[in-house]
């Protein structure tokens, strides 16, 4: 891991007083222990109730956060996303229901609550999922503001996936990149667990013990389907539960549809040769590192999305794959240029500035456009249009 650089502002004595707080915990989990898997270190850097990155009161998205998630960029994103489910929810009729996974900054449920209304398209309920009390009442203050009476009262925050039958669709922006994941290592053809343990100054450092049943049966299972095994010294992510957890959140769906964004690659390009230590980095104040061990509890810690795993989490779940694209392709499949459109009819020359660089950064392949991807699944529903413009399942 490479150091913090001098580029990056420090933070104030409060936040550093926060962090101490929780790399004292870490080390006193450790030291009990002797180590920790490193998806328990990112677990609690991310989620320690009150500590934790996402757990806690600071900002995390936009201009003074550490990153920019594409509904925080403005209206254009969650709107091509109505468009998308819109056609979904009216399949399904009157009970349907929307299920957000994480609901950021409550940006995307306010346009998209807005836009599935003049479809016609509205949900029985909008219930989002979100782990963080501080940014459930983030969320609960903007649209309370920004919506109408009769609209805000659809939503519903949930404190676990629903377990009782519904029928709707499952959505989730930037959420698998942030579930713990173990990591593992190639040693003389055997599978490691890394982990986190103290050096003799009590700094976290990196450590190895041999991989458990279902982790090393799970990296034999990319070997597999790589048809070449990792060479010896190679380290990366990987996430067995992730089966497990889609089967989780959504609770008791029957019918309907589910739609991932993030960034990430199938699975032959996540793991190339030549990514060798995997795709693990942290987001602090807009810059991108690699020192995941810095300043707990300040720092978002990431890894990209094995698309192929997801794809075959989404179809042991029960659900057809309706299709996988980039970003790019996803937005201008579902309306991206209507909406420029609409605004550009308005005849207010700055507005349609102002969206044509959104939406630029939306889709542009040095920007958001190719680095993020959009996969859906169905059962009992029509959604494989949404993926017509760049269908890329054949990369899977």
């Amino acid at each position: 891991m490479c150091a913090m650089s001098a580029e990056f502002p420090p933070p104030d004595a409060d936040a550093l007083e926060h962090s101490a707080r929780l790399a004292a915990s870490l080390r006193a989990e450790i030291a009990a222990n002797g180590s920790i898997p490193f998806s328990r270190f990112m677990e609690r850097c991310l989620y320690a109730p009150g500590l934790g990155y996402y757990s806690a009161g600071s900002a995390k998205f936009g201009g003074e956060g550490d990153f920019v998630t594409a509904p925080e960029l403005g209206p254009l994103f969650a709107a091509c996303v109505a468009e998308a489910v819109a056609p979904v929810l009216r399949q399904l009729g009157p009970e349907a229901q929307l299920l957000e996974i994480g609901g950021g900054s409550g940006a995307f449920a306010e346009v998209a609550l807005k836009r599935l209304l003049q479809a016609d398209a509205m949900p029985a309920r909008y219930a989002i999922l979100e782990p963080s009390a501080d940014l459930r009442e983030r969320q609960r203050a903007r649209l309370r503001q920004n919506l109408s009476p009769l609209v805000f009262d659809c939503i519903e925050w949930l404190d676990a996936p629903p377990t009782e039958k519904w029928n709707g669709v499952l959505f989730a922006n930037e959420v698998i990149d942030a579930l713990p994941t173990p990591r593992f290592a190639i040693h003389d053809g055997e599978v490691f667990e890394e982990g986190v343990a103290l050096d003799g100054e009590g700094r976290f450092v990196r450590c190895e013990r041999p991989a458990d049943a279902l982790l090393a049966a799970a990296v034999r299972h990319v070997e597999h389907y790589l048809k070449r095994p990792f060479a010896d010294g190679y380290r990366s992510e990987l996430l067995p539960q992730l089966p497990y957890w889609v089967q989780a959140v959504m609770g008791g769906l029957q019918a309907g549809a589910m739609l991932f964004v993030d960034y990430g690659y199938p699975r032959g390009e996540y793991y190339l040769p030549e990514r060798d230590d995997g795709t693990l980095r942290a987001f602090y104040r807009h810059r991108l590192h690699n020192d995941v061990y810095a300043w707990p509890g300040l720092q978002d810690i990431t890894a990209s999305v094995d698309f192929t795993a997801l794809a075959e989490a989404g179809t042991g779940a029960g659900f057809d794959l309706a299709g996988y694209c980039t970003q790019a392709s996803f937005l201008l499949g579902n309306g991206l240029a209507d909406r420029l459109r609409e605004v550009d009819e308005r005849g207010d020359a700055a507005l349609s500035l102002k969206f044509a660089n959104e939406a630029k950064k939306l889709t542009l392949p040095t920007e958001m456009g190719e680095r993020f991807q959009a996969m859906g699944f169905a059962r009992d529903a029509d959604f494989e249009t949404a993926f017509l413009a760049g269908d890329l399942s054949w990369r899977l």
